[in-house]
């Protein structure tokens, strides 16, 4: 096994050799022993190989493994009860012990997670006194059940079988700032199981639950089935902040009541998790299997200074939420102490990421009027003012097989310089394929009621593939912009689609230079020929149009003459084709876009794929 010293001089070459070589063979030099011998590395391995693309977009190239199986623990179990020091706890811990937090019991503070020559063979565990047989498996989600709590209103139903607290709360007690959580400068191997994270409510405004304490680097730490929340109606600005980490994975996990107060709150912008700033090198990243609940995005990564960009991220099987009873209006509803709506944005945003996998999430409820116009998923590079980021950007990334729902606009792909701030680097490389957009409103939503706004300033867009989609926009299918001069988008393919086109069809995003300028007079395909140098536009179901699009397209008149199984008025349908006659039993007759995709696939969204995704999400 590696000495203390040696593994101690590896944690600061570490993010050195990362800059110097701007790959992971650096990483891999640095931190793996030798095949086969003590203490070999776990927590890396390869998700795909460099160079493996699913469309346009480059697969992350690292995983994070979390399973407990490879996070060992071989020594010392240190029992921390009521009214003892915690922080003491931490401070003696020596590398593969195991911290038990007394169960039901709240241990008050600001804890510091100190920098240990610990390894993949030897972390850190703090967790709840409670036997593993009275949290959920491994790979469930824990409910506040757990922490005694039956239910929380506008949320789903916890479906619990029993409720009771064997969860330790870990709870920061202090005015404003941060906490409870800090991550000391080469905090490392730490794994925290079965704890309540959260703040008191006490009015104060805080800021990250969990993260690194100022600029601070750490790495290889695992929120495994925390619930970490804010309260009611303080402002919490986000849970946990990944700037300046590596090899993080939060699973099996739920977030809930991170807001700001609009008008007179202290923050302007609140998440469940958030990453993308700084100088650090940042990444490998596993989301996987969370309840994530914020008002502003519920995760962003950018959106701040930044001279790094975190790469290889995997998003998996979460429950994007928005609770009802913060829209202003809606029966029920509860904003700040003033009484005041929260700032509400987006449900997932990227400004600064590269080689990002979103895969399996179902994504609900997103609305305008107070903060932004109710988008669902935004892909923007951003340098954001004054000129902060201008190495930022979004490249290489994979959504897929993901439900979004119950808001006004279903998607945005913006490459736009920030005010002064100038441009970003890049926005390109996007592959989105089987994704299903339902319940886009923006009469309900207070927002633009279309499918996606396409914009390309400065940064060009470039290299975008949209295949096998099916959304029902009730107003503009496409709202589309860039200077036709300066920054024509290249490589956009939209193929293989089930649309609705909308009353609009496609619309101008404004300006006089705007591509789309005299959408209405020009008509779709005139518009799309000007906006993208390079286009691919076929073999789409585009539904109720009255104008020209490209050819090869298909154009049922309404949603009947696609043959749905259950549209169900585009809410919560069954999107499958009909094969025949009583195929499901609710079909009259088999749809005409069976296997009529350009991969000779039906068109739309691969349904049952998209549905066994999503399966168990909510």
């Amino acid at each position: 096994m590696k000495s203390a010293a040696h593994r101690a001089l590896a944690r600061i070459l570490l993010p050195i050799l990362f800059l110097i070589s701007g790959s992971e063979s650096a990483l891999s030099q640095a931190t793996s022993p030798q095949s086969g011998s003590p203490g070999q590395t776990t927590s890396r391995r390869d998700l795909a190989s460099p160079g493996t693309f699913d469309g346009p977009a480059e697969l992350p190239r690292v995983h994070v493994s979390s399973a407990v199986s490879e996070t060992p623990a071989p020594g010392k179990v240190r029992m921390v009860k009521e009214g003892s020091d915690l922080q003491e706890a931490l401070n003696s811990a020596s590398c593969g012990d195991t911290i038990e937090l007394q169960e039901g019991v709240s241990f008050p503070g600001r804890f510091r997670l100190p920098g240990k020559p610990c390894d993949d063979a030897h972390w850190i565990v703090i967790r709840t006194s409670a036997p593993d047989d009275r949290l959920p498996s491994e790979g469930s989600r824990i409910l506040p059940c757990y922490a005694g709590i039956a239910s929380l209103p506008g949320r789903p139903d916890f479906h619990c079988s029993s409720v009771k607290n064997v969860m330790a709360r870990i709870i920061f007690t202090g005015k404003a700032g941060y906490g409870p959580i800090t991550f000391a400068t080469g905090a490392n191997h730490y794994r925290l199981i079965g704890l309540e994270i959260t703040r008191e409510s006490s009015g104060a405004s805080i800021s990250n639950l969990a993260g690194p304490e100022g600029n601070a680097v750490a790495d290889h730490i695992i929120f495994d089935r925390v619930w970490m929340h804010g309260t009611a109606q303080d402002e919490t600005t986000r849970g946990v902040f990944l700037s300046g980490t590596r090899f993080m994975a939060v699973v099996d996990s739920y977030f809930s009541d991170f807001h700001c107060n609009s008008v007179i709150g202290s923050c302007t912008d609140s998440q469940a998790i958030s990453g993308g700033a700084g100088d650090h090198p940042m990444g490998p990243f596993k989301i996987v299997n969370n309840f994530l609940e914020a008002a502003g995005e519920n995760i962003i990564f950018g959106g701040a200074a930044a001279t790094a960009t975190p790469a290889d991220i995997e998003i998996r099987h979460n429950h994007f939420f928005k609770p009802m009873i913060w829209m202003p209006g809606q029966p029920g509803f509860i904003g700040g102490v003033s009484g005041r709506p929260f700032i509400v944005k987006n449900l997932f945003e990227i400004k600064n990421a590269q080689r990002v996998l979103f895969e399996g999430n179902l994504l609900e409820n997103s609305w305008g009027g107070v903060g932004q116009n109710g988008f669902g998923i935004v892909l923007t590079p951003k340098n954001q003012m004054p000129n902060v980021c201008p190495l930022c950007r979004v490249t290489d990334v994979t959504l897929r097989y993901c439900k979004i729902r119950h808001v006004a606009t279903g998607l945005v792909i913006s490459n736009t310089p920030s005010g002064s701030g100038g441009a970003a680097t890049a926005g390109e490389r996007y592959s989105l394929h089987d994704l299903v957009f339902e319940d886009i409103d923006g009469e309900r939503y207070k927002g633009f009621g279309s499918f996606a706004m396409v914009v390309s300033n400065a940064p060009p867009l470039r290299d975008v593939k949209i295949d096998h989609v099916t959304a029902f926009p009730p107003r503009v299918s496409f709202n589309i912009g860039s200077d036709r001069e300066k920054a024509p988008a290249g490589g956009f393919t939209f193929t293989n689609s089930i649309l609705s086109a909308g009353k609009l069809e496609v619309t101008s995003t404004g300006g006089a230079q705007n591509c789309a300028v005299g959408s209405g007079r020009l008509g779709p395909a005139e518009v799309l020929k000007n906006c993208f140098s390079s286009l691919t536009f076929t073999h789409n179901a585009i539904i109720g149009t009255a104008k020209h699009w490209p050819s090869g397209n298909f154009s049922p008149k309404n949603e009947a003459s696609v043959v749905f199984v259950n549209y169900n008025n585009g809410k919560d349908g069954d999107y499958r084709l009909c094969r025949a006659k009583n195929q499901p039993p609710t079909c009259k007759d088999a749809s005409p876009y069976l296997h009529a995709g350009t991969d000779g696939k039906d068109l739309g969204a691969d349904i049952d794929a998209v549905e066994a995704a999503i399966n168990g999400a909510n």
